[in-house]
């Protein structure tokens, strides 16, 4: 057991570049003294929930589910807000809940179960059920996994705080992101082997493997060492709901990241464009997807790690590079396009391109979470990380309809331009948040 604990302190303090685990700020005494074992249980968790998330993707997997149980066209176009939103949206109702909790990692745990139950379910419609019967199915499941994911993203937040000092939480995230990567080549490279012929039992294999990733995940975030936390101030949600309109009064600092995140979902939005602007110049099908996910995967790789270690230092600016950044990509997509010759009939400068912008929202996502985590207190962690995501997913509906319709209007092309604008707006406002670090 002494010698696990070693073993645990080594790899936590190679991963981390410190040189002693047992320096910590903003947690326990007996906390820190369990950090480096719950620093890699929550990696692990991350493994985990990584591959599920990958192998159950509304982008990729359940569009091509759809397809081949033969459900109507128009389903698709509800897979990814279903996903998104259904997570965000509902996390201000559950921070309340979570506050009289005192070990918060069991709604975690929780989170994950029924997320694996949903995929196991979702392979069997795979299997059995077909049409639009099938596809209802699909997306009432996928209704239920992205309100358990929500709950868990909301614990793992407040876990996270509790059990990872200041100065850590970053590179957490960072090597989790690092993992997620080498995990997207993965499930890329099955993609590519799949060809056309992806059937509906290939599928139902792939989602099998997700519900299995989510055990995973339910396992190692239940061996997590998480002290019992106070259980005061639990409040129904409409409470948390008053409480958080206050909060966006009284913390000028929270009101401005909840602007500047609002204007970097214009890096998320941005990503399905550039690919399919790669589809309609290359005319490649499914070997084209392939190398778009797989330079996504080997992009994460690289990128995660050291935008954790920035988010560290200052998340602030990592906001600020990763939304200059993102403006910077989605110009270059829209000029390749209308670019002369024959040199952009290739998926290749649309790849490396949407290569730079995950690397970008790779910096989004790391800077984002890394800063409310440091922004908030252990006693409104949970409210703000929840408020925060609820306000996200609400504007992503909003969002994601309008630039559908101007996509339809105006062309993806033009579309990134405006995008590239909202990005240039987002680094604008995250340069002017105060350090929380």
């Amino acid at each position: 057991m002494a010698e696990t604990g070693i073993s645990q302190s080594r790899l936590f303090e190679k991963l981390t570049g410190d040189e002693d685990s047992r320096l910590c700020q903003d947690i326990s005494d007996d906390a820190c003294r369990e950090q480096p074992g719950n620093f890699v249980r929550q990696l692990l968790a991350s493994l985990g929930n990584k591959l599920a998330d990958e192998l159950s993707s509304a982008r990729l997997i359940l569009p091509w589910l759809l397809g081949a149980i033969g459900a109507p066209v128009w389903m698709v176009g509800l897979l990814v807000p279903i996903r998104e939103a259904g997570s965000l949206l509902p996390q201000i109702f559950v921070a309340g809940v979570i506050r009289g909790m005192p070990q918060r990692k069991w709604l975690w745990v929780a989170g994950g179960v029924v997320q694996a139950v949903c995929a196991a379910l979702l392979a069997l419609t795979a299997l059995f059920v077909g049409g639009a019967w099938g596809g209802t199915l699909v997306l009432g499941l996928l209704i239920l996994l992205s309100l358990s994911r929500g709950l868990s993203s909301v614990a793992t937040k407040d876990v996270m705080g509790k059990t990872i000092a200041k100065g850590r939480r970053g590179t957490l995230q960072g090597w989790s992101g690092s993992v997620a990567g080498a995990v997207t080549l993965s499930a890329g490279a099955v993609l590519i082997l799949l060809e056309d012929h992806a059937s509906t039992r290939a599928l139902a294999v792939l989602l099998t493997v997700a519900a299995l990733g989510w055990i995973a995940c339910a396992l190692c975030v239940a061996l997590i060492r998480e002290e019992r936390g106070a259980t005061q101030g639990g409040e129904n949600a409409w409470q948390s709901i008053k409480r958080g309109i206050a909060l966006l009064h009284e913390d000028r600092a929270f009101l401005q990241f909840n602007v500047a995140r609002t204007l970097l979902l214009s890096s998320a939005l941005a990503l399905p464009y550039i690919a399919l602007l790669g589809q309609q110049h290359s005319g490649e099908d499914l070997g084209g997807l392939g190398i778009l996910i797989v330079i996504s995967g080997l992009a994460s790789m690289l990128a995660s790690p050291l935008w954790g270690k920035r988010a560290d230092a200052s998340s602030r600016q990592v906001m600020r590079d990763a939304g200059a950044i993102a403006a910077v990509c989605c110009l270059a997509a829209a000029t390749i396009a209308w670019a002369p010759g024959n040199w952009t009939a290739s998926i290749w400068p649309f790849a490396f391109v949407y290569g730079l912008l995950v690397i970008a929202h790779a910096g989004v996502r790391l800077g984002r979470k890394t800063y409310v985590v440091d922004l908030a207190s252990s006693n409104n962690r949970a409210l703000y990380v929840a408020l925060s995501n609820t306000l996200t997913g609400a504007l992503l509906l909003v969002a994601g309809v309008i630039i559908g319709l101007l996509a339809q209007w105006l062309g993806s092309d033009i579309l990134l331009l405006a995008l590239a604008l909202l990005a240039l707006a987002a680094s604008i406002t995250a340069h002017r948040l105060p350090e929380v670090e």
